[in-house]
């Protein structure tokens, strides 16, 4: 499919997301305005878009006939709850304004984001046929690299990475590696795996928080003291899917949620600086109290 009728339905999409109900006429007086046209969409045209948005993102785009035909996303809540198709659609759509920014340039700073392109392309490739693939993979707590064969079982991407989630024969167990770190890649044609049914990459990352998953970590019930300016964004950008504010005051709030700890989580403890505070479960707290205790013997002397 072009590109350009791609990036069409996505305008068209967020078009609609973004008035909440437009009539025909007011999505073309938003077309003429984007300059992507000189030309104002036929109706006829408009209905095709519509309909193939519907097909690639799973959202319907409904009419309510009274007071004068304004169209509306029937389950836009779906655009909130994440996944695939409106994962590229928000990508796509935050494309489309910065392509259509260009006079801006100068004016938009973006990050340097390692994309690991051409080896995301061979995984994926590798996946629909259930492929073995062969890598050459030197890990960030390693000076040299390594080839061996893995079978790929899923991709995750986690604070702007690229990761591949992939069974190691070798190992027997299943084992998470970064795309940039990946040196060489070969589809290995003419073998294949068989990808167990029981294997849900939802699943298998449900109980973590980022990209360290699959280990003997027991579950906890994990509670945070968070300072009322922090507590806005957690609210904004929740830490985990099972994340509850159970408790609200004008000085701080208390958020509570399930969870494996593990490296990545402390990570993101750590960050949040003084404004955050482990209250339970105890080991947790101890923990990243002496994480704390050792950073402060750093600095202590200046």
């Amino acid at each position: 499919m072009a590109k350009n009728l791609i990036n069409k339905y996505v305008w068209l999409v967020d078009t609609i997301y973004r008035a909440g109900r437009i009539t025909f006429e007011g999505i073309n007086e938003k077309w003429l305005d984007q300059d992507m046209d000189d030309r104002p969409i036929p109706l006829r045209t408009f209905h095709k878009w519509r309909i193939a948005a519907e097909d690639m993102f799973g959202l319907v785009i409904d009419c309510d006939r009274k007071g004068g035909y304004h169209y509306y996303i029937e389950n836009r809540a779906e655009i909130k709850r994440g996944g695939l198709r409106n994962w590229l659609l928000s990508t796509i759509s935050v494309s489309n304004l910065l392509m259509d920014s260009q006079s801006l340039k100068d004016r938009i700073i973006l990050e340097d984001i390692p994309s690991g392109k051409e080896t995301l392309a061979v995984i994926l490739e590798a996946m629909k046929t259930d492929t073995p693939l062969r890598i050459t993979y030197q890990s960030y707590w390693r000076d040299e690299s390594f080839t061996f064969n893995v079978h790929p079982y899923c991709v995750k991407l986690f604070k702007q990475r690229w990761y591949l989630v992939a069974l190691s024969p070798y190992y027997s167990k299943v084992m998470i590696y970064a795309l940039d770190r990946i040196f060489d890649i070969l589809k290995l044609d003419g073998q294949s795996f068989k990808m167990p049914e029981e294997f849900d990459p939802e699943e298998f990352f449900s109980n973590y928080y980022g990209i360290i998953a699959g280990t003997k970590r027991k579950l906890e019930t994990v509670k945070l003291k968070v300072s009322a300016g922090q507590a806005n964004y957690l609210r904004s950008l929740p830490l985990h899917e099972t994340q509850d504010e159970i408790e609200t005051t004008p000085e701080y709030s208390i958020f509570q949620l399930r969870i494996c700890p593990e490296f990545d989580f402390y990570q993101e403890v750590l960050s949040k600086g003084e404004d955050l505070e482990v209250l339970e479960p105890y080991w947790l707290r101890k923990e990243i109290a002496g994480i704390v205790k050792r950073m402060w013997n750093k600095y202590k002397e200046d």
